[in-house]
């Protein structure tokens, strides 16, 4: 992180500058335990606050920063290889099918990685997820086949998505609540950067290396990347260790073997994650394979995987609210406006964006005589508006000390950006009012984005902190797989009829020769009857799709109103009076210092 940013991180971690030089040993209190619900993984962070110094803390920002990076780097790259590998083989049609198993880890993952974050460590949770990246990466570099690309790219899945995750829940290990909104929207900075670049990166890395080298690349920037602040994360978590600051939370070494593997199972909840990840696999699979399987959502498989799914979801409630002895999901949760709030707001969100952006880029390229490089600028717009105003949205969390308002102000936003898509989506807009929707929709979305997650932790003690961040995210990609698969379902149902509407001069033929290949419809210039046909189809059935989307934006307003107006104070949480460290503060009236709105 650059020095002009110091102020902030510095204010973060007044309290435990200098400890690392002056602290001399723990106390009873210490060694408490504030929270029965606490895992080791918890405690263990806990405890390394009080061994970090002024030097370890910037040291884990610069960790962090560089875990940000590289992740940004992988985001805005590696996606463009994929046809070029798969075409290697002759498999390019599978391209879905190895997104669509990609999508389903990166959904599933998240529960999992946050599950063994707290029950092993915030640095052993990292090392796995360096692992299944590098892994992940070799396998697909040096892949024979096209089925060793899809086995490299879902273990590289469970690296990225565990990424993404940990660092998210790092933030709200070592930053109090004013600062949170901010920390966590400044590590997305680097999109800003590789929404630009990284295009121009992947195309180098094609024309002169190869889509090998595109991912093999990797396997060695990962590590580099991800050392610094993994072993930042060991060399604080066995300094508290050593000092006696953290307990063993009920773990006996002495204990067999076999019975050691099943405490940690429990505490891991793996049939939990188990039923969840089928629940999640089964429910995404038929959204994404609707539009391409036999007869579509008249095929048997289809609903049955789809029922099958809601089923193993109610048996993941049952078990988790009865028998798990640690469980992924505990019934406070579902008691938790703030979170339940936040999850809504994330699903119906990521469903309207998706309602509006999947065909985003072929509408694009089909309406507006730009070139191919400003279609590509025009898709990152919505990216950097996001980046950019969620920093914005952090800052003024930090001074107001509120997120809730600015939660509603974010969403009114988007929701004016999705309504303006309605005037803008024919082929008379001009280049300014379609690029402004896109980026009202980053300002707002970026805005809620922050504010939702920051009220989302700040509902739950640190203990909680981890699990409830994925499941919000996993209920997100939810969302997301939903809005697709219905953007999908509108797109087959009626561009076709669209098509034969304003080109009835063509035939059957013809018009599904249109409907198939985006190139065919580019080749025809702006002003042909046939190119003015293709953009009156395209109109009407962004038309739909852009109504449902507005229509949708409009209820996470009404779930942002229903969330607490948490004040964002000097401590971890505002459930409980404690600390970064896990120790109890005195001297403020009220624990949560909510304002009901």
């Amino acid at each position: 992180m650059s020095r002009r940013r110091g102020n902030y991180v510095l204010l973060a971690t007044q309290d435990t500058d200098d400890r690392e030089e002056s602290f001399d040993g723990p106390d009873e209190s210490q060694l408490s335990d504030d929270s029965h619900d606490a895992q080791l993984g918890v405690k263990t962070v806990e405890a390394a606050q009080k061994v970090y110094g002024r030097y370890s803390k910037w040291f884990l920002f610069l960790g962090l920063g560089l875990a940000s990076y590289i992740y940004s780097l992988d985001g805005t790259t590696t996606w463009t290889y994929l046809a070029y590998a798969t075409s290697a083989f002759g498999e390019h049609s599978l391209i879905s099918s190895v997104q669509v198993a990609q999508s389903v880890i990166i959904a599933c993952g998240k529960p999992v990685i946050a599950k063994l974050a707290d029950t092993t460590s915030r640095g052993t949770a990292y090392l796995a997820v360096l692992l299944f990246y590098v892994i992940g990466y070799i396998v697909i570099a040096s892949a024979q086949s096209v089925g060793a690309i899809a086995a490299g790219i879902i273990l590289y899945a469970v690296g990225y998505t565990g990424l993404q995750l940990l660092t998210q829940v790092i933030i709200a290990d070592i930053t109090t609540l004013k600062w949170r909104g901010l920390v966590s929207s400044l590590m997305s900075t680097p999109f800003i950067i590789n929404a630009f670049v990284g295009a121009n990166i992947s195309t180098a890395i094609l024309a002169h290396a190869g889509w090998r080298w595109g991912y093999g690349m990797f396997a060695i920037l990962i590590p580099a990347s991800l050392s610094p602040l993994i072993v930042t994360l060991y060399w604080a978590e066995r300094k508290a260790k050593r000092l006696g600051l953290v307990s063993n939370n009920g773990h006996d070494k002495s204990l067999p073997i076999l019975t050691q593997i099943w405490n940690f199972a429990q505490n891991l909840d793996i049939i939990g994650l188990i039923f969840l990840g089928a629940a999640v696999a089964l429910i995404l699979l038929p959204l994404t394979f609707s539009q391409t399987a036999s007869r579509g959502w008249h095929n048997g498989s289809i609903i049955a995987m789809l029922v099958v799914g809601i089923v193993l979801l109610f048996v993941f409630a049952g078990w988790d609210i009865r028998f798990a002895t640690r469980p992924v999901m505990p019934g406070r949760f579902l008691r938790n406006r703030a979170f339940v709030a936040a999850s809504w707001i994330g699903f119906l969100d990521f469903v309207s964006f998706y309602l509006t952006n999947t065909y985003l880029y072929s509408f694009i390229l089909v309406v507006k005589p730009w070139p191919l490089l400003h279609a590509t600028y025009f898709s990152s717009t919505q990216t950097v508006a996001l980046t950019i105003f969620g920093i914005m949205a952090g800052g003024i969390m930090t001074f107001t000390r509120r997120y809730k308002w600015l939660l509603v102000v974010g969403l009114c936003i988007r929701l004016l950006g999705a309504g303006l898509m309605i005037h803008s989506r024919g082929a008379n807009s001009s280049d300014a009012e379609i690029v402004w929707t896109q980026i009202l929709q980053g300002i707002g979305g970026g805005i809620a984005a922050v504010s939702s997650q920051v009220g989302a932790q700040a509902s739950v003690t640190h203990a909680d902190v981890a699990i409830v961040t994925a499941v919000v995210l996993l209920w997100t990609e939810i969302g997301g797989a939903v809005g697709q698969a219905i953007a999908g379902a509108v797109w087959t149902n009626t561009m076709p009829k669209n098509l034969a509407k304003y080109l009835p001069q063509l035939s059957a033929e013809e018009r599904e020769k249109l409907y198939g290949s985006l190139t065919t419809v580019t080749t025809y210039p702006r002003g042909d009857p046939i190119r003015e046909g293709v953009i009156s189809a395209y109109d009407r059935t962004m038309r739909t799709l852009v109504i449902a989307a507005t229509c949708i934006s409009v209820v996470p307003i009404l779930f942002s109103l229903m969330m607490p107006d948490y004040h964002l104070n000097d401590k971890q949480n505002a459930v409980d009076n404690t600390n970064l460290t896990g120790d109890r503060v005195e001297g403020e009236e009220g624990v949560s210092q909510e304002r009901r709105a």
